[in-house]
C-alpha cells in the first residue's frame, strides 16, 4: 500500500530512509560491533549526516518544521529530523512510499 510521505509514522519513515540510504533495517552495527536501531527520523547521529550530505535546508514555519533541497520540494514534520527524512525519501522516490504490511 502506498501512502503520502507527509502521513508517515517514524517507523514507516525509517524503513523508507533505510532502503534509499542503503542501511540494513532494522539494525546496524556501530564502531564497537554493538547493534543500533536504524532510526534516522529520531537519531541525529543517523539523520544528521544525510541532511548534511544532501545539503538540506531546515526552517521552523511557526507550526511545523520544513525541509527542502530545492524550494519546490518542501516537506513538513513535527521535528526537524522527520521533515528532513521525508524530504530525503521524496528526493529519491516522490511523494508516496510503499509501506510493508507489518508497518501499516
Amino acid at each position: 500500500m502506498k501512502i503520502k510521505l507527509n502521513s508517515t509514522t517514524p517507523d514507516q519513515l525509517d524503513r523508507a530512509v533505510a532502503k534509499y540510504a542503503d542501511l540494513p533495517y532494522p539494525i546496524v552495527y556501530d564502531e564497537h560491533g554493538d547493534t543500533v536501531e536504524v532510526s534516522p527520523s529520531t537519531d541525529w547521529s543517523q539523520g544528521g549526516p544525510i541532511i548534511e550530505r544532501e545539503k538540506m535546508t531546515l526552517e521552523w514555519t511557526g507550526e511545523n518544521w520544513m525541509a527542502y533541497i530545492r524550494h519546490d520540494d518542501e516537506y513538513f514534520g513535527p521535528t526537524p529530523l522527520i521533515a528532513a527524512m521525508r524530504c530525503y525519501v521524496a528526493s529519491k522516490l516522490g511523494d508516496e512510499v510503499e509501506i510493508p504490511e507489518e508497518l501499516r
